[in-house]
């Protein structure tokens, strides 16, 4: 039987989706892709530290544009935030979703503190979600 998949989108494919994918991958036994709308430069280096924290790595990943035939093949799309839209495309196998994550910014918590919350957020719905995949 094949693996179950996923693709993590957010809009610059720095933070909120490489913080999802990191946090599937370290649990395992899904397929994991992350992407972006319009994909950034470089990674988020809070992210990064915040993912560290928890055991999880974005060791390799850099930010990158959605692949229309991971988008199609894979078993979920989940879209970080109410910024970044996806289009479904013909023949796609699995539902898209959206995840409208806590924004602690708005309660004027920034730095690491802000990324943790975010982080420990997404930890609690890729870990619903993994459980989700594995056991349809």
């Amino acid at each position: 039987m094949a693996r179950p998949s996923v693709l993590f989108v957010c809009v610059k494919n720095g933070g909120k989706s490489q913080i999802a994918a990191a946090l599937m991958r370290r649990l395992g036994g899904v397929d994991v892709y992350s992407a972006g709308t319009a994909p950034g430069s470089a990674l988020n280096a809070e992210s990064e530290a915040a993912v560290a924290e928890v055991g999880a790595s974005m060791s390799g990943e850099v930010p990158r544009p959605i692949d229309p035939e991971v988008l199609a093949g894979v078993d979920r799309v989940v879209v970080l935030g109410a910024e970044a839209v996806v289009d479904p495309v013909e023949g796609m196998r699995g539902p898209i979703e959206t995840w409208i994550t806590d924004e602690p910014s708005l309660r004027g918590i920034g730095g690491m503190d802000r990324m943790r919350l975010v982080r420990d957020d997404i930890a609690n719905r890729v870990e619903r979600l993994h459980a989700e995949l594995l056991d349809p």
